[in-house]
């Protein structure tokens, strides 16, 4: 098959599996998500001892790897102590909620239940899956083709190399631990910097459009979806051009960890420089059972090390939000400035403020009896403030960690986004309540 060819096969698949329109239970989402939900709903209790078996391997692999001379098979998975700790943790906590033996305040829904049911089974699936779909699309020279086309966008705006811009899809379309392992994955091979990383890591990890659907549905918006959704596209991208100009970003060695792989200077028009960059990668590619495997391999050992982390983050992190007033008393000094900015039920809404840091789904059940603009607001306050602990947090911490990305530096982009997007947000609200958007609705 000719190399162009390959490329474009590759890509129809690539993208039809993170981009393909599937309508669901009155919803619209994507093949991919349909995939890992189907799984999930179907075979339970088969999933649930999957990533039981990941989690054990995860933290039995990272505690043989901690003795000396262990053995090289296991250099994947060498972490500083403290991660080992969490992984370990992680597996005590697993064993618990996936043979129900859990005391009821850690299985309850909105904890166990939530961290274990929805999320680390999901991601575990997620991982795997979204890396063979990602290999079949990047290994034929899309990636290539795509940061020929869009470096004249990617640079100037946000200071990332052209190829980024697939990386950002696959977020969109996918799920941002799909994300975070391609980004992973080009650090390794020279073909970001540590900055670079950085900056996708922190604003492009983005909930994904499947997600935005259940916070909409959570707060009666899915009529206004598309309105939703369009404001949330709009913003991560406005309050990246400004984050990247800023601290902890420029704090950030722009270095590479691999010999350095730069984009090629394109020759001639970008689409003629895009086709031959693929054409060229397509030609070296080795066949798709061996990247379809390689996929599969790196995903799984990706997912073995991250989620005994997120759980027994996640896990501390939900718990603070519901059983101590953490956030009800962090929020008491915003209630004024989100009052001043012409938000009714400030009060209600300023708790919701800074509990998205734990995980994005706990503001919109604090905010549920809130106005429909009130809860407008906060809906696109907590899918764009990107970075949350039950999930995203431990990734980038234990997948990043010789970047490095540290708690402190994700807490400053949180305090930054936030500082970003109240204002911003409360505007567009604003603008839409007095053209009568929100008329009508309860």
């Amino acid at each position: 098959m000719p190399p162009l060819m390959r490329t474009l096969l590759s890509a129809a698949v690539g993208l039809g599996f993170f981009a393909l329109p599937v309508r669901v239970d009155g919803r619209w989402t994507v093949a991919f998500d349909v995939a890992v939900k189907t799984l999930q709903t179907t075979s339970p209790t088969a999933v649930s001892l999957y990533a039981l078996a990941l989690v054990a391997i995860g933290a039995v692999c990272s505690a043989l790897a901690l003795r000396q001379g262990a053995s090289p098979r296991l250099a994947g998975f060498r972490a500083p102590l403290p991660f080992v700790v969490l992984r370990c943790a992680g597996l005590a906590l697993a064993v618990l909620l996936a043979f129900d033996l859990a005391p009821a305040w850690l299985a309850a829904p909105s904890t166990g239940g939530l961290m274990w049911g929805t999320l680390v089974t999901s991601v575990a699936l997620i991982v795997p899956i979204g890396a063979v779909a990602l290999n079949l699309l990047t290994g034929y020279g899309c990636l290539e083709a795509a940061g020929v086309i869009m470096r004249p966008l990617m640079r100037p705006l946000f200071r990332l190399p052209g190829r980024a811009a697939l990386d950002d899809l696959t977020s969109w379309l996918g799920s941002y631990s799909v994300g975070l392992y391609l980004t992973r994955r080009l650090l390794d091979q020279g073909r970001y910097t540590r900055r670079e990383a950085f900056i996708i890591a922190t604003c492009f990890s983005t909930v994904s459009v499947g997600f935005v659907g259940v916070v909409a549905s959570t707060l009666d918006l899915l009529s206004l979806f598309p309105l939703v959704f369009g404001t949330y596209f709009v913003v991560v991208y406005l309050v990246a051009v400004v984050q990247v100009r800023l601290w902890p970003t420029t704090a950030i060695a722009d270095t590479h960890v691999a010999p350095p792989d730069p984009e090629p200077e394109p020759r001639g028009g970008l689409l003629r420089a895009a086709l031959r960059a693929a054409s060229e990668q397509a030609r070296a590619a080795p066949p798709v059972s061996t990247l379809m495997a390689r996929g599969l391999v790196d995903g799984a050992r990706l997912a073995c090390t991250i989620l005994g982390t997120i759980l027994t983050v996640g896990i501390a992190a939900v718990l603070v939000a519901e059983h101590t007033p953490l956030f009800a008393w962090l929020g008491a000094p915003i209630a004024p400035v989100l009052a001043a900015l012409g938000l009714r039920d400030a009060a209600l809404l300023a708790p919701a403020v800074t509990a998205g840091v734990t995980e994005m789904y706990i503001p919109a059940l604090l905010v549920k009896d809130a106005s429909p603009a009130g809860r407008f607001f906060i809906c696109e306050l907590s899918i764009s403030q990107l970075i949350f602990f039950s999930s995203v947090g431990p990734m980038m911490l234990d997948m990043f960690r010789d970047v490095p990305i540290r708690v402190r530096d994700l807490l400053a982009v949180f305090a930054l986004r936030t500082a970003l997007l109240v204002p911003l947000l409360a505007g567009v609200t604003a603008a839409l309540q007095a053209a009568g958007v929100f008329d009508g609705m309860e």
